[in-house]
């Protein structure tokens, strides 16, 4: 049974105040070892061994599952040091630097690269608890201040080891390594209902934009089988397009007219994200203004993957422009007023428009959309009232990715929240044997 208190008795240290019965160590105190990874690199064929590298930690897990086969490429007369074990703790020093994961059981043919770092902590320090003290702004502080004027953006073992830790007695790590991995195992819980409902919106996006709602008869088209009943119509025929404008970075700022930039359209939901906007300090021509239905389109990315992406402007009590690397596709005419805006990002969203615009561009690879390679793309045109069952499927599906979202950031602030206060003992936990 654990117990919350407010602590009032704290000492100074290098590190600030904890409370009076903590210690204040330097990880090169608290280790019984701590050295640099292996030489090897992955191959497709199997062999004995499996490679832990960089890239394969996320969010301070790693899918062992997926690590690959590999071949060890330096002398070495025994290699067993570099196995994980139960209770390691791996540090990535180039690349993702300074990102950790926690071993939590024995491997026997799973090594660890040379670009991480493997620590063993001494048996009075549990290795949970430093896990989570490397994911705190405490940790970071330290590994941010080390990177001051260094060009390598990397970590070495003298850096590490100078790391001070903060040291509750060994029942209260344990205690409050429970508590935030309670809050840890929740946060797990609804990525894997996140991943669930993606999966799912996938499989709707599939069937509804092809097959859509109660047909029976087929035809088919250049884009694929699709219901009897159903046009095929060039996106030229319902939209007029318009870039945006190339602003310069000095009208930049907090005043002037709200501005949609690249980074602003990558939301899962369909609808513009106007959280974030960002203003230009000049005049803009009314015919560069959004309005209500307005589809955006990125021009231009760094990403293949980003370049066609589509985001619906839902309107704003202020005007709102947008910038030269993205287009503008408004609904025009009478074809226009049958084709719901919500209908049509979604299908420019899906993977059959996507597979449309990269067969126009002419390479597999695209970072550039031109209006002449937009005009071109093929949609199928259900009844507009198949198209509001379609979009009012597609929108709960979206809503309830918003619901788990906005659930995981809450627990990740309430995480955030109690590694302050536990890290730093401002809240101490007793452990109380239950009656």
């Amino acid at each position: 049974m654990l117990a919350f208190y407010k602590e009032e008795k704290f000492k100074e240290t290098p590190i600030g105040k904890i409370p009076e019965d903590w210690k204040a160590v330097k990880l090169g105190d608290a280790v019984i070892d701590i050295y640099y990874g292996i030489t090897a690199k992955a191959v497709e064929h199997r062999t004995n061994l499996r490679m832990l590298r960089t890239t394969d930690i996320k969010d301070y897990h790693v899918d062992w599952s997926s690590l690959p086969f590999c071949k060890i490429t330096e002398k070495r007369s025994k290699i067993s040091k570099y196995l994980l074990r139960k209770g390691d703790l791996i540090v990535a020093r180039a690349g993702t630097t300074g990102v950790s994961v926690l071993v939590e059981k024995d491997f026997d043919d799973v090594i660890f690269g040379s670009y991480l770092i493997k620590i063993r902590l001494k048996n009075s320090i549990f290795p949970k608890f430093v896990h989570y003290f490397f994911q705190s702004r405490f940790y970071w502080n330290h590994i941010v201040s080390s990177q001051a004027g260094s060009t390598l953006k990397n970590i070495s073992l003298p850096i590490l080891k100078s790391l001070r830790i903060p040291l509750p007695p060994l029942e209260e790590q344990k205690a409050i390594a429970h508590i935030l991995s309670t809050i840890d195992e929740a946060i797990q819980k609804t990525n894997e209902i996140i991943e669930k409902i993606k999966r799912l919106k996938k499989g709707l996006m599939q069937e509804l934009l092809t097959k859509g709602i109660g047909h029976k008869e087929f035809k088919d088209t250049e884009i694929g089988r699709i219901p009897e009943e159903w046009e095929i119509v060039r996106f030229s025929s319902l939209v007029d397009f318009k870039n945006g404008i190339n602003f310069e970075g000095s009208l930049k700022g907090e005043r002037g007219i709200l501005t949609v930039d690249v980074l602003n359209m990558y939301g899962e939901g369909i609808f513009l994200d106007l959280s974030k906007l960002y203003r230009v300090n000049t005049s803009v021509d009314s015919k560069y203004l959004l309005k209500k239905g307005d589809i955006l389109i990125v021009r231009s990315s760094l990403k293949p993957e980003g370049v066609g992406w589509a985001t619906l402007f839902n309107g704003h009590n202020d005007p709102v422009t947008f910038c030269g690397f993205l287009i503008r596709a408004r609904l025009k005419g009478s074809l226009g007023r049958k084709v719901l805006p919500e209908f049509l990002t979604y299908f420019l969203r899906s993977e059959i428009a996507r597979r449309e615009l990269i067969s126009h561009s002419g390479r597999v690879a695209i970072t550039n959309v031109s209006q002449t390679i937009l005009k071109s793309i093929r949609i199928p045109l259900p009844s507009t009232e198949e198209q509001k069952r379609i979009v009012e499927v597609l929108l709960t599906t979206d809503k309830r990715l918003e619901v788990e979202r906005k659930k995981k950031e809450k627990l990740e602030r309430i995480k955030k929240a109690l590694m302050n206060l536990l890290l730093t003992g401002k809240i101490r936990i007793k452990v109380k044997e239950n009656a």
